[in-house]
Parts: structure tokens; sequence; C-alpha cells
């Protein structure tokens, strides 16, 4: 689930109420080198910063985004993306398929308490409770506040312990503080290590793990579909919270057969700043799936079968269609490789090819392919 989609995308329009925002600016911390406006709510705030993009894509794959947007008052305590890089291999991609929704919800909501709760407020209860305040969330879980010097700690249920790194950031629903550990319920309750590990592994798959190809060092089985695969992928957390957050896990499931063009993480993180986060927003949900479908072509189309197209062409090129309706086009060039073009004059190559699916196939590619 972690970071950064379209050429050209802009971040939140400032509204007709520009001056009175500014007038919050210098009241309010900044976040991630981001502005935070007090008149803006929790979620309209989290979009714009750099160091929360795996929070945003987890609360999108959550359904938390309009809950967040309500009235409130929330106090929410906001893991950065190294608080959820600290977490076991795997745990964010396993936490984002459709099936593990409960459980990411409920750990997103056990950073979320129902009233404002100020850092004044916080260390005023730790005094009132001898040093240790117990803090009741809305997933359900307990938190344990104490003070660290001038600082505030939070203990989850499981022991791990989070310093609250920027306090107060005020928002029109509530507050946000940022913490560096994601905060788990009771060990029993969500066994995490577990999660995250393929245990659904068939004994056919078990016997073959070692003989089908890697991407992002998870094994990718023919059998499986092509949402089954890519979760698994360290290497396309992005492109996974993405596939979520435009409502394309079901298209992607579905029989097909379908050849896509999967790009790595670091190719959405070499878009403009900000691209990604604005696209994650539920507004701008249409031209999300506009970009990702123009990844995907029809049919299952092998290396091959694309360099056999290449060179039967007229022009040196292989024209294709992608289910979006828009264009590109394949080359190949003299070391053997396949360079992908979009309709924006961008080529980019394919850097693992024929990962074979049960409904098509993933070829890995460098960067993000955008339409005009």
């Amino acid at each position: 689930m972690k970071r950064t989609l379209v050429s050209g995308a802009t971040a939140f329009a400032l509204s007709a109420g520009l001056a009175n925002a500014a007038a919050h600016e210098a009241a309010n911390p900044m976040v991630g080198g981001a502005e935070m406006f007090a008149d803006r709510n929790i979620i309209e705030n989290a979009v714009n910063s750099p160091i929360h993009t795996t929070l945003v894509a987890a609360v999108q794959a959550a359904g938390l985004v309009e809950t967040l947007q309500g009235e409130g008052p929330f106090t929410v305590f906001a893991p950065t993306d190294d608080a959820f890089g600290k977490l076991p291999d795997g745990t964010v991609e396993t936490l984002v398929m459709p099936e593990n929704k409960d459980m990411l919800t409920e750990i997103l909501t056990c950073h979320v308490i129902g009233a404002a709760a100020m850092s004044d407020a916080i260390g005023g209860m730790i005094a009132d409770d001898n040093g240790a305040h117990p803090v009741e969330t809305l997933g359900g879980c307990t938190l344990t506040a104490r003070m660290d010097g001038d600082m505030i700690t939070l203990t989850d249920e499981q022991g791990n312990v989070a310093t609250v790194t920027t306090a107060d950031v005020k928002q029109s629903n509530g507050v946000i503080h940022v913490i560096d550990t994601v905060m788990l319920p009771a060990a029993e309750e969500a066994p995490m290590e577990e999660a995250a590990m393929d245990s659904d592994m068939s004994d056919e798959e078990m016997a073959m793990v070692d003989d089908v190809p890697r991407v992002g060092g998870a094994p990718m089985f023919p059998s499986r579909t092509i949402v089954e695969n890519a979760v698994n992928s360290a290497d396309h957390t992005t492109l996974v919270a993405a596939v979520q957050a435009a409502g394309l896990v079901d298209v992607l499931s579905s029989e097909g057969p379908f050849t896509v063009f999967a790009p790595v993480n670091a190719a959405f993180d070499a878009l403009p700043a900000g691209t990604v986060e604005t696209l994650l927003q539920p507004e701008n949900k249409d031209t999300l799936t506009k970009v990702l479908t123009a990844h995907v072509v029809a049919g299952t189309l092998t290396a091959d079968e694309i360099r056999r197209q290449e060179r039967a062409s007229r022009d040196g090129f292989y024209h294709l269609t992608t289910i979006s309706g828009d264009a590109l086009s394949a080359r190949v060039v003299s070391s053997g490789n396949i360079y992908i073009y979009d309709e924006s004059g961008n080529a980019y190559v394919l850097t693992q090819t024929d990962v074979m699916q049960s409904n098509g196939v993933i070829h890995v590619i460098e960067g993000v392919l955008l339409p005009k």
C-alpha cells in the first residue's frame, strides 16, 4: 500500500475561504512539509501529507473516508509511512485484500477517538491517572497514554509503543497527532504475523513454490488471479492500493483474460509530488480508473507474441488498444527488451515478462503509462 498517478493532476483547490485558511496556517504545525489547514477536515488534510500515503490508501481500502470526513469530532493518531514500514513484510499488502477489510478497519479505528483531545488535555488526564491514562478507541481497543519527558507515548494491547512526534494538528472536525508506530489490537484478535503469511497455499502450490516466478519477492502462482497474486508483491503496493480505490478488484479477478502492464512502486514515486494522493480522493475515482485501465489489454499477450506482432508490423510498432480505449505501442530493441509507449510519448521497458495468471498475464513495467 505504500506510495503514489496522472500527469497534470492537481492538489486540492483552495476554496473561496483561502484567506481564512491562511489565517489558521500559523497556528497549525506542518506535517511532512505540507501545510495543514484548520478549516479542512481530517481527510482533506491527510491526503496532502507526503508521509501518510500508506495511511490514506488504507483508509480508502477500509471504506472509512466518509466517516473521517464526517462532523466528528475525532482525534486521529496518524501513523507515518515509516511506521507502516516497521510492520512484518507483507502485512500491509495482506490487510488491503478485500477479505481482510474487517481486520483493516479494526486496526485503523484503533487509532481514532470519538472526541477532540488536544495534547494538553491528554497530558492532564495522564497526570490525573498517576502517569498512565487508558484511551478507549472507536475500534474497541484500549491504548495507554503516558508521558516520556515532554512527549506523549501510546502503548497498544500488544505492547507496541508509539511516540507523538507532531501534536495538535487542528482540523475542522477534530485533531490529528502524528505517531511513529502502528497501534494494534490484542494479538488474539488480530494475529498480524499470521495475517502477513500466505497461509492459504494449497498443497499443490507448496510443492511448486520454488519453481514459479517471483515478483516483489513473492511467488506468483499460475492458478491464481491477477489480484490474488498482485497483493503479495512488495513492489506493487501502490498499484494494489490504487486498484482498491478505483473499485477494479472484481474486474481484475474475473475470467478475463487480461494482459496487465504492472508499474512498480518506484514508478509511482517518480510521478509529480501529490499525484497519487490526489487520484485516491473519491472525487477523482473516474480519472484513477482511466489511468489504471490504460495499463490493461484484453487477451493474453505473452512477450513472444508481442515480439512477433511487432516484427510483422509495417511501422516497427505493435499497436494495442487498452480496455480504457486508450492506445499503447510496443517496440522491441536490439537487446530483445520490449518498450511500451503511452499516448503521452513516454516509453518504459518491461523489466519482467510472462508472469502467467489464471486469468491472463502480468508484465512488470518500470513506469506509469498515462493517457492523454
